[in-house]
C-alpha cells in the first residue's frame, strides 16, 4: 500500500464508527452524511482487505482486524493533529469532551465537583462519563475511548500512568433510632443485624483482597471488609449479607428502612446521612483506608488538556471533598444535621 495514496480522512471515519459503532453516529459526529460514511467505510474495506465493521444487533461490531488497527490509527490521528494544531490549552476557548471513566463512589462525590470547576473554568467544555465496572479498562484507554479512569486500582500495564487524588476511609451508618445507637458498639452487637454489602461488579466472587484482575488492570471492587475479615475462628463470629447489590446510590434508602447496617466509603456516608438522616456510628475498630486515584495512557503526558485536567480540577476537587468530610466525627447516637 502506496501510504501517500491514502486520504486521512478515511482513518477519521474510522474512529469515529469505532467509537460510537454505528454509521449514523460516525456521520452526527463528522457532520457527513450516513451515506459519506458508507462510501468511506467501503473504501477502507477495499483499501484493508477486511471487513473492518460487521453490522450486529448492537451496532457496528469491529472485526478483529480493526481491533488490532485501532490503537495505531488514533494514536497517527492524534499525533498529526499535534503537529498541525497549537500545543497549548486554553480552557476558556476549549470546546474539548473529555471522555472519563468513573466507579460509583467517584460519580456520587466527585463528579458533581469536578462539574462545577469545570463550568467555572472552562465554560464550553464537556464531559462525558461511562461506568467504570462494565468497561473493559485497558482496551478503552489503549483505544483512545477514554482518557482516564477515576476510581480504586491495584496493579497497571507499565504503559498506564496514575496519579494520587484522595485518601478515602469508611464508615458505618444505620438509621436514627437503630439500637445500635443507643450504647457503646462491640463487634458482637455489629454482628447481630444484617448487612447491606455494595459490590461493584454486580457479582458474588469476592477476591480477599478487594481487587479483581481484568486484561492487566486490578480494580478495587469494594470497600466493605467487615463480614470478611471477623469471620475467623478466632471470635467464632458470623455475619449475614442480607442485601448485596453492585451500588451505592441504594444503601442509604434501604438501611433508613430497616434494622440493616451498611459500610460505606467516609464522604458517602457522609452525605447520604444528611440526605436520610442516618447516623453515622463509631468504628469498633481500625478503618479501611484506600486511595482514590485517576488512571491515563502514557500518551496522555503529552496532551495539554489532560494535563490542565490533571493539574487544576483534580487537586481542587480532591480539596473541596476533603474539606467537606474533614470535620465531622462520629458518634454512637447522633444523626448528622440536614444542612
Amino acid at each position: 500500500m502506496a501510504i501517500r495514496r491514502v486520504d486521512l480522512n478515511l482513518f477519521r471515519v474510522f474512529e469515529a464508527i469505532m467509537r460510537h459503532r454505528s454509521v449514523a453516529g460516525a456521520a452526527r459526529e463528522l457532520n457527513i452524511t450516513p451515506s459519506a460514511v458508507s462510501h468511506a467505510l467501503a473504501r477502507l474495506r477495499q483499501l484493508l482487505d477486511d471487513q473492518l465493521f460487521i453490522l450486529a444487533e448492537t451496532g457496528m461490531t469491529p472485526t478483529a482486524r480493526a481491533l488490532e488497527l485501532a490503537p495505531d490509527i488514533n494514536e497517527g490521528l492524534r499525533r498529526f493533529a499535534e503537529a498541525v494544531t497549537s500545543r497549548s490549552f486554553d480552557p476558556l476557548r476549549s470546546a474539548r469532551t473529555f471522555r472519563i471513566a468513573m466507579s460509583d463512589y467517584a460519580g456520587m462525590t466527585l463528579l458533581p465537583l469536578i462539574a462545577d470547576k469545570v463550568g467555572k473554568m472552562g465554560p464550553n467544555i464537556n464531559l462525558r462519563i461511562f461506568p467504570l465496572s462494565r468497561l473493559d479498562l485497558v482496551a478503552n484507554l489503549d483505544s483512545g475511548q477514554v482518557e482516564m479512569a477515576v476510581g480504586w486500582f491495584g496493579n497497571l500495564p507499565r504503559r498506564m500512568r496514575r496519579m494520587p487524588v484522595l485518601a478515602e476511609s469508611e464508615a458505618l451508618v444505620v438509621r436514627v433510632g437503630h439500637p445500635l445507637t443507643a450504647s457503646e458498639i462491640t463487634m458482637e452487637r455489629l454482628f447481630a443485624f444484617p448487612h447491606v454489602v455494595v459490590e461493584l461488579t454486580g457479582s458474588e466472587a469476592r477476591p480477599a483482597d478487594g481487587f479483581i484482575e481484568e486484561q492487566g488492570v486490578e480494580r478495587r471492587v469494594w470497600i466493605e471488609r467487615l463480614l470478611l475479615e471477623q469471620e475467623n475462628d478466632k471470635n467464632g463470629l458470623v455475619g449475614r449479607v442480607a442485601i448485596s447489590l453492585p451500588h451505592y446510590s441504594a444503601v442509604a434508602n434501604l438501611v433508613g428502612r430497616s434494622d440493616m447496617v451498611a459500610t460505606l466509603p467516609r464522604s458517602i456516608a457522609i452525605r447520604e446521612a444528611a440526605r436520610e438522616s442516618l447516623v453515622i456510628l463509631k468504628l469498633p475498630y481500625d478503618p479501611l483506608q484506600v486511595m482514590v486515584e485517576t488512571v491515563w495512557h502514557e500518551r496522555g503526558n503529552q496532551d495539554p488538556g489532560l494535563q490542565w485536567f490533571f493539574g487544576e480540577i483534580l487537586p481542587a476537587t480532591a480539596a473541596d471533598l476533603k474539606m467537606a468530610t474533614a470535620d465531622h466525627a462520629e458518634g454512637p447516637a447522633e444523626p448528622v444535621p440536614r444542612t
